[in-house]
């Protein structure tokens, strides 16, 4: 299975479409049978990782957007919910994991709206880092302890940057 097929199933438990941002002259890669999913593309080539999560939401159709990585092979569902959950709560703007002393830039959940706003800006200001965008929001964080209590292992903060960070990849 293509590891981009593992994100995309596990979002699709939790969402109704899942939306996948290529580089602006990426081809259509395959996807799972029998989920929906929408390609967009990136308005410019190499502009990193905010730039990506902007096509996303300007293309998003809900009041909340789940963003993962596609190299994020196991989000662990229970994770996933909590994030959600927390976004439904109060005036917040954006969700992340606590990891040590600050949070993890993915997964994260973003009121499309503001994030959409805060995303252009952060980029008309020369920002490319994914991170800077909850920084510039209301951004609930929820705490390891609780997070852990659903993903004990951690394995939704699982990416895959090189070759030896496979073996984490289940099936």
């Amino acid at each position: 299975m293509p590891l981009l097929h593992h994100p995309v199933l596990r979002l699709a438990e939790v969402a109704d479409e899942v939306i996948v941002v290529l580089a602006p002259d990426a081809e259509a890669p395959s996807m799972p049978p029998g989920v929906a999913v929408r390609l967009v593309h990136d308005a410019a080539e190499a502009e990193g990782p905010l730039a990506g999560v902007l096509a996303g939401l300007r293309a998003v159709r809900t009041d909340l957007a789940l963003v993962a990585g596609g190299d994020m092979p196991s989000l662990v569902i229970a994770v996933l919910l909590e994030l959600l959950r927390v976004a439904g709560e109060g005036d917040i703007e954006a969700v992340a994991l606590q990891e040590a002393d600050g949070f993890r830039p993915l997964p994260l959940v973003l009121r499309t709206a503001p994030a959409e706003v805060a995303a252009h800006a952060l980029l008309h200001d020369g920002e490319r880092r994914l991170r800077a965008l909850p920084q510039a929001l209301r951004t609930a964080v929820i705490d390891e302890v609780t997070w852990r209590a659903l993903d004990p292992a951690g394995s939704t903060l699982v990416d895959v940057d090189a070759p030896e960070d496979l073996p984490a990849v289940g099936p």
